[in-house]
């Protein structure tokens, strides 16, 4: 049932998680050394560009796809949870458990981040990306259609009771 909007905050949701999938997370640039961190969903890389040469060299590089996997469950959950709309007690907990996997990855994120703000230039700070808010407003998304969803529960039991 789209027309409710807790079913389009849940659509944000989903939308936001699934973008968090294509673009880049958090970057760092050092410019004395031409060096560059950076973190997406799937993988974190640490590169070297030679002034001389113009090659790109990779220094190190990991895979983060759990973050990414965290996104694509926490956008399941979230479209699951619109196809479940005549049992609102069943979205709340779907709601508390999309906030979990989506804390989970914001938390995997922050982790990555700390430990990569330690390899170039300390004293410099890494600037956070579009992927990143991507995350957060999917969080506050979610918080909002738990609210309506609640507040809807509330009103079928008021008139439950009047009944």
């Amino acid at each position: 049932m789209i027309q409710r909007v807790q079913s389009i905050f849940l659509l944000l949701v989903a939308a936001s998680m699934i973008g968090m999938l294509f673009f880049p997370i958090w970057s760092k640039l050092d410019g004395e050394k031409s060096e560059l961190v950076e973190l997406s969903a799937f993988k974190f890389i640490h590169t070297k560009k030679d002034i001389d040469t113009s090659e790109i060299a990779v220094i190190s590089e990991g895979q983060t796809f759990y973050i990414a996997a965290l996104a694509i469950l926490a956008a399941g959950i979230a479209i699951y949870s619109i196809s479940r709309y005549d049992n609102r007690l069943m979205q709340m907990k779907l709601g508390a458990l999309n906030s979990l996997f989506m804390g989970g990855a914001m938390g995997l994120i922050v982790y990555h981040v700390y430990q990569a703000e330690r390899l170039i230039a300390p004293a410099q700070q890494g600037n956070y990306l579009f992927a990143f808010y991507l995350g957060v407003s999917a969080l506050l998304f979610n918080l909002l259609s738990n609210r309506f969803i609640r507040r809807d529960e509330k009103l079928v039991r008021s008139a439950d009771r009047i009944r």
